[in-house]
């Protein structure tokens, strides 16, 4: 937890994508994702994290769906989405907090 809270308090946006691996989905996503990161360059992180292998994590912030996106800046959540995103819509997002 001491890791995710020194990534979420960055003066910068952090989209965080909540993932479980799941067949015929986590290509879509993860190309989505790359898309996202190539469009916001250093203006924002995008940072992935595995659903099953980040327990403690997922139950803290009581994240339920899969997938699950959450935008954090200087250590608040500026918003949540569960479910599917397009890239378009998540770099609009991001680009409301840079």
């Amino acid at each position: 937890m001491a890791k995710f809270g020194e990534l979420i308090s960055s003066n910068i946006p952090v989209l965080i994508d909540f993932y479980a691996e799941l067949e015929n989905t986590t290509d879509d996503l993860h190309s989505v994702l790359r898309d996202v990161a190539a469009a916001l360059g250093d203006k924002a992180k995008v940072v992935k994290i595995d659903i099953a292998k980040n327990e403690t994590l997922v139950n803290a912030l009581r994240v339920k769906g899969n997938p699950t996106f959450i935008i954090y800046k200087d250590g608040e959540m500026k918003w949540r989405q569960i479910g599917d995103q397009d890239a378009n819509t998540l770099i609009n997002l991001v680009e409301r907090y840079v």
